[in-house]
């Protein structure tokens, strides 16, 4: 069952904070994807059984992703991720350590009332593909693909608005994600690029996070991540960035790395965004270290990796514009156990 509700109401606090614009609100912008966003005023049709407290920590998330604090997947969803986002953005902001939810996003709201929910309409390109159904696991099977692709149009969106698939759906039950002109909800994400280049980054092995800081020392982005492992850590110290690869390929040559079956010889697994490095790469001067993509956002800071350093794919890509070689990257911390 579900109750049409204004974007105003959709955006309430956890309890009764403040609205995201004033009463009443803005309209809402009809985006799709071959031309600009007109306004447009549509009634977001929100189902019933997304609570209020869900919908305010999607409201907070969606801020807190525009001011480059990223919680990660946006799944309306209190773990560990977005309390390392709340707690980056207090720490940068002057707030208290153990801020709420309600105190964060009152601070976001002062210097972002924009809506963070909007309508999108499905164009072709959204839904011609070409997708892998099912994504083999096996190295020497990923290798036959022309390229790892996403699984079908409901994989490709939510990764497009940083959102969980199980969100996207809830948000749009009954939706007909293979059809052009299909109209859904969709986060209101934008503002993708860094305030300015990035010449420094900090890859904090305690926390899971990654920082980037511009030639100021100013603060950029927080990023949750995976980093490395108790078996197979990162490394210590000082190194740079060596290039930035987009569209990155991964090659598994067991010569040189200490996972995997080496009798499967050295194997190429093409770009795309379901390959096991994700979408980009930049690369470090510690041979076969890296920051990249992921296959699986949902898994950021929940499951080792074999060394590296592994954030979303959007964030990786919002990181990679803005970094050039020779970017200072500094390994601090030690090596924890996955957070749930």
């Amino acid at each position: 069952m579900f109750r049409a509700v204004t974007l105003a109401t959709l955006l309430s606090g956890i309890a009764a904070g403040p609205l995201l614009a004033a009463d009443p609100p803005k309209p809402v912008a009809k985006q799709t994807a071959t031309t600009a966003a007109a306004p447009d005023a549509v009634a977001i049709v929100i189902p019933a059984n997304i609570t209020a407290p869900q919908r305010a920590l999607i409201r907070l998330e969606i801020l807190l992703d525009r001011a480059h604090f990223s919680p990660g997947v946006i799944d309306g969803k209190l773990g560990a991720n977005l309390k390392l986002a709340m707690s980056s953005f207090a720490a940068a902001n002057g707030l208290p350590a153990d801020a709420t939810p309600a105190a964060v996003t009152d601070t976001l709201v002062a210097t972002d009332a924009e809506m963070t929910v909007t309508r999108y309409t499905l164009a072709a390109a959204d839904v011609a593909g070409p997708f892998v159904e099912h994504l083999p696991t096996d190295m020497t099977e990923l290798a036959k693909l022309d390229s790892p692709a996403f699984s079908g149009p409901v994989e490709a969106i939510a990764e497009r608005f940083h959102m969980d698939e199980d969100l996207l759906k809830a948000l749009n039950p009954g939706a007909d994600f293979t059809k052009v002109g299909t109209e859904i909800t969709v986060t209101a994400v934008g503002k993708t690029k860094l305030a300015s280049a990035v010449t420094k980054i900090e890859v904090d092995k305690t926390a899971q996070a990654v920082k980037a800081f511009g030639a100021d020392g100013k603060l950029l982005a927080v990023y949750p991540a995976t980093v490395g492992s108790q078996e197979r850590p990162a490394p210590d110290g000082t190194y740079k960035v060596r290039t930035v690869a987009t569209k990155a390929t991964y090659t598994y040559d067991p010569k040189r790395l200490t996972f995997g079956d080496p009798g499967k010889g050295k194997l190429t697994i093409r770009a795309g965004p379901n390959n096991p490095i994700g979408t980009t790469w930049i690369a470090l001067t510690k041979p076969t270290y890296g920051i990249h993509g992921s296959p699986d956002p949902r898994l950021i800071g929940k499951r080792a990796s074999h060394g590296c350093v592994r954030l979303t794919n959007w964030d990786i890509e919002q990181l990679a514009a803005a970094v050039k070689a020779g970017a200072e990257v500094v390994f601090t911390g030690a090596e924890v156990r996955a957070k749930t």
